[in-house]
């Protein structure tokens, strides 16, 4: 286990009156801000002694001081499952998740994850997730299937996390979903906060929110049903079966957001197609594609004929 990195900066000259996340993304700026961002709600920043917000505005002659906390330990359980690798050198691993399995562990379960399968094929991955989610840069819910980038040294971690903040990483999703649009293409915006009653939920927020938009367009239509599409330009929670539930065409097999109208699939017909990101150290574009799952096609079959 690493010692944890504590660090002051005084606030002055032309740092005055920006927000706390950023004026510490430029301080510490081997830090992505999302990482910054996670440290300032975890409470391992300081303000003057007080424990801030990400978007307090900081003050000439604040004293900030910075806790980086010490890489713990791993005290999971390697586990020998198959995995279909897209991508791997001594930086990254692309997967090709399959639907089913949950990518990190959670309360009450610390085994049959992503993780366990990674920390038995690459040995070591980057600590800077914590003890439960070692390498992990992004997810897919556990029903999703396809692209999952997963960092195998803290150095690569880092990288990818500051992609992935800037918005600068491609994620296009293919959705089955409910119904016949009546357009080609279009753009859902619509902010997206937790459930105020479904505290598992997202749902589109009326007031305040996370801004969220996400592009779409009809690959294919029939019965009625229609295969989409789905370009992601904000990264939240569930943010593509809330948008598609929002726009009137839930996704099949979403029993969470799709009601009556997810019908009788197995799970939620969505998949992670297409990853487009710059490896971490090397800095070239890379692209991954993701083939489609058997019970995908079965199910594009069934329903699009």
């Amino acid at each position: 286990m690493t010692q944890e990195n504590r660090r002051e900066f005084i606030v002055k000259g032309t740092d005055v009156g920006t927000r706390l996340d950023r004026f510490l993304a430029n301080s510490a700026n081997e830090l992505s801000r999302s990482r910054i961002q996670a440290l300032i709600r975890d409470g391992f920043v300081t303000v003057n002694g007080a424990v801030p917000r990400a978007r307090d505005i900081v003050r000439a002659g604040n004293r900030v001081i910075l806790v980086e906390p010490p890489v713990q330990a791993l005290d999971l359980v390697p586990e020998k499952v198959a995995l279909s690798v897209l991508f791997e050198d001594d930086d990254l691993i692309v997967i090709n998740k399959a639907a089913g399995i949950s990518v990190h562990p959670g309360a009450g379960r610390k085994r049959g994850t992503l993780v366990n399968a990674l920390l038995s094929h690459c040995k070591n991955l980057s600590g800077i997730g914590g003890k439960e989610r070692p390498g992990i840069v992004h997810r897919l819910d556990k029903e999703t299937s396809g692209c999952l980038a997963v960092a195998k040294n803290d150095f690569a971690h880092q990288e990818l996390s500051q992609q992935f903040a800037a918005r600068t990483v491609e994620k296009i999703y293919l959705a089955l979903v409910a119904g016949k649009l009546r357009r080609g293409s279009g753009t859902i915006v619509a902010p997206i906060a937790r459930h105020r009653v479904h505290r598992k939920r997202m749902a589109i927020a009326r007031e305040g929110g996370r801004e969220a938009r996400t592009d779409f367009k009809v690959i294919r239509s029939g019965g009625e049903a229609s295969l989409l599409e789905c370009r992601l330009h904000s990264g939240r929670t569930h943010q593509i079966r809330v948008h598609l539930q929002y726009f009137g065409h839930p996704i099949l097999g979403d029993v969470v957001y799709g009601g009556r109208r997810a019908g009788n699939f197995s799970r939620q017909m969505l998949h992670a197609w297409k990853l487009g990101l710059n490896h971490p150290r090397t800095k070239e574009r890379m692209y991954f594609q993701a083939p489609l799952p058997e019970d995908f096609k079965r199910a594009i079959s069934e329903v699009l004929s």
